[in-house]
């Protein structure tokens, strides 16, 4: 078995492939290296982007699979999983329909009554054939 170098932070999370800090469960998404100078220069450069990071190498051994073996006193508790995505089909924003009979009137005249105003009856307004009324004006002469 050969050795390789991974990344952990202060908070016992490894540093994965997608420079994002993994729990390390899942060890083929870790960030390794066989060589330690590529390893400190990749902790190099995280700590110069967050000063906050405190980042240390460590080695270890890989299993027949080229996967890393991390002792079980350095793993982190796991992280939370991110909710599975919706199923194809759903409509995430559908609503669903309200019951049509208990909201409508029961027949069409008190669904018209229910929208008019008092006092705006159709033919209590003169309205000319769609042009606007011009304005009266008295004869000042």
């Amino acid at each position: 078995m050969t050795q390789t170098f991974i990344l952990q932070n202060q908070n016992k999370h490894f540093f994965g492939k997608n420079k994002e800090w993994v729990d390390g469960y899942d060890a083929n998404a870790l960030f390794k290296t066989l060589y330690k100078d590529e390893a400190i220069n990749q902790m190099v450069e995280i700590s110069s982007k967050d000063y906050t990071q405190r980042v240390k190498v460590i080695g270890c051994e890989l299993n027949e699979k080229g996967l890393p073996i991390i002792d079980a006193d350095i793993m982190p508790a796991p992280l939370p999983k991110a909710p599975k995505p919706p199923k194809a089909g759903n409509d995430l924003f559908a609503q669903s329909e309200p019951d049509q009979a208990s909201d409508m009137p029961e027949d069409a005249e008190e669904e018209e009554a229910a929208y008019e105003l008092p006092g705006t009856e159709a033919d209590e307004i003169d309205i000319p054939n769609g042009e606007p009324a011009e304005p009266e004006q008295e004869n000042l002469l």
